[in-house]
């Protein structure tokens, strides 16, 4: 091993042995103290291999590994601080466990040998079972208890993590263990015979009877949702809609249809004329389908009461008791419990032999394309009007900020990190290939953390990343900017900067309208203003190459070519800031 001294070995080499055996390329952390036997090995047993990314906080570093996991499909590990540094950390680690990121996490812990505690400073950052702190949101952890037992102990946690539906786990790894000498070798298992079992494969006459259901459909929905994580599947779903003459709407959880696919019809209200919707790994069914009261919390199903309503998924596999992200349970006609990256491609030649049997009925599925394409067009036709009203608006409007980034980042080979400044970029840019987009961000604090993320498991590409940051998300964690200069993680992000905390400010609004108090209150406690944070200048402190802040339409476009000319020429990652409407 690189930098090792192979007369003296340690607990902590087996641990690095153990990450490498199952193919760990990254771990990211925040230095601590419990882990560092395993910090010394990674650098000088291991050679810095797997790679360590340094970040400014636990949260990043758990966001980070979620990036990576969902762009790459690998597992990434996580290094974390004993009872401390996990709970800067849970946040992550939730998300994560929602998004089906499969993050591998290390925590130190102890020594759990009373006798070996450094007073105080041992005690209180020491917990019994150190994964309860996390059980109820991660797959699997475990804390083993001599050497001997951490090979197998990370074999099957890479195994579980990978595992669909994939997901976070903890293992705890005792400061002493990790600092104690070896009194004998302890090998690697063979990771050859310790592999991530087999995907779920489906019940045959589930299947046949779903492809049956589907051919007879004469205005069928496809709702697609995790089935995007298999490139694979954005072709195949075209191949399925184009063969059914079935409309999609894609949930964005992940990149699962080209947008400007004419059966598109995201964004439309094409579900109401539904004979049978299916769902594609959907965990929540009502999203995508309902009506929402914002105010009154009131919901109503836009799918017609006669339609059938069927289902391809993992169901109830790996249902939380605790977290209620399972979601309202709604009827269904078939439920096919299978992993879609294998049921995908039998559905979809089962779904070619019945519709070959059926040439009478091909007019009818063409007269249904094009009336779903007129669906599709329309709602395009829509968000154009909508853009062209506000195009002029100083502050920049969201659909200005996207259009314009569109022209740049069209010049390249490009992909999306996480978030679309509110939709604007899936109405305004080509989603055309799998990897353009790793899938929606999915709250406040989580956004810089996963595009750093999706920006290291695509470095060296040649592609250019972009991130539509949000001003908010980035005020939780300014300091993950450093982690790009640092690292050398060529990213371009164009702050979508309304100056607020807006998504709550509308919250405000509408309960001021609903129960007639002062709706010019509603930005207390939302404003991110006076003073405005100056994100390139900030941007600039850590290394970057920044611009802003930009108000002025007309001057976006070249502000963010120049940017996207340096990522692409130099790798230096580049901040544009782009004050935006409240919108």
């Amino acid at each position: 091993m690189a930098g090792a001294d192979s007369s003296r070995r340690y607990g902590s080499d087996v641990m690095v042995d153990a990450m490498r055996a199952h193919g760990l390329r990254y771990v990211s952390l925040n230095p601590g103290s419990s882990f560092r036997g395993l910090h010394d090995s990674v650098v000088n047993y291991g050679g810095n291999d797997p790679e360590i990314i340094e970040c400014p906080h636990e949260k990043v570093a758990v966001g980070l590994a979620h990036g990576y996991a969902k762009a790459s499909g690998e597992a990434m590990g996580v290094i974390l601080h004993n009872v401390v540094g996990l709970l800067h950390g849970a946040l992550g680690i939730y998300y994560a466990y929602l998004d089906r990121a499969p993050v591998v996490i290390f925590g130190g812990t102890g020594p759990m040998a009373l006798e070996r505690r450094r007073p105080n400073i041992d005690w209180i950052h020491t917990a019994n079972v150190q994964g309860n702190a996390v059980r109820d949101y991660t797959k699997w952890d475990d804390q083993p208890a001599t050497i001997a037992s951490v090979p197998a102990t990370v074999a099957r946690g890479h195994r579980v993590a990978m595992s669909e539906p994939r997901g976070p786990v903890y293992i705890c790894l005792d400061a002493g263990l990790q600092e104690d000498e070896l009194t004998e070798d302890v090998p690697p298992l063979d990771p050859e015979r310790h592999k991530v079992p087999s995907r779920l494969g489906p019940d045959p006459a589930a299947l046949d009877e779903l492809a049956r259901m589907l051919v007879a459909a004469e205005r069928p929905i496809i709702i697609p949702g995790y089935a995007g994580r298999d490139p694979q599947a954005f072709h195949q779903i075209i191949g399925l809609a184009e063969l059914l003459g079935a409309g999609v709407i894609d949930t964005n959880i992940r990149l699962n249809f080209p947008n400007r696919h004419p059966l598109n019809v995201t964004g439309s209200d094409a579900v109401t004329d539904a004979d049978l919707v299916l769902f594609l790994d959907v965990k929540d069914f009502g999203k995508p389908t309902q009506e929402l009261d914002r105010v009154a919390r009131t919901i109503r199903s836009l799918i017609p009461d006669r339609a059938k309503v069927v289902d391809l998924g993992f169901n109830d596999l790996e249902i939380s008791s605790w977290s209620h992200d399972f979601t309202a349970l709604h009827p269904t006609d078939l439920q096919v419990t299978a992993d879609t990256s294998v049921a995908l491609p039998p559905l979809l030649e089962r779904c070619r032999e019945l519709e070959a049997r059926q040439p009478d009925r091909r007019r009818a599925r063409e007269s249904r394309k094009r009336r779903l394409a007129d669906v599709h067009e329309a709602t395009w036709e829509g968000w154009r009007r909508q853009a062209k009203k506000d195009w002029d608006l100083s502050p920049v409007s969201t659909a200005r900020l996207a259009a314009e980034t569109w022209e740049v980042v069209q010049e390249h080979d490009w992909v999306l990190t996480a978030g679309t400044a509110s939709g604007w970029a899936l109405r305004t840019w080509d989603f055309d290939r799998p990897y353009r987009h790793a899938g929606a961000s999915l709250g406040t604090a989580t956004q810089i953390s996963i595009s750093l993320g999706v920006a290291l498991a695509h470095k060296g590409s040649g592609r250019l990343v972009v991130d539509l940051q949000p001003d908010g998300d980035l005020m939780f964690d300014p300091g993950a900017l450093w982690v790009a200069a640092y690292h050398k993680i060529p990213m371009l992000t164009v702050m979508f900067n309304n100056r607020a905390y807006y998504n709550d400010w509308e919250h405000q609004e509408r309960i001021a309208h609903h129960r007639g108090t002062p709706v010019e209150n509603a930005y207390l406690g939302m404003e991110i203003n006076d003073p405005a944070p100056d994100f390139a200048n900030i941007a600039r402190s850590f290394g970057w190459y920044g611009e802003g802040p930009i108000s002025d339409p007309d001057q976006v476009r070249d502000a963010v070519r120049r940017a996207a000319d340096v990522v692409m020429s130099t790798g230096q990652p580049a901040l544009v800031d782009v004050v935006c409407q409240h919108e």
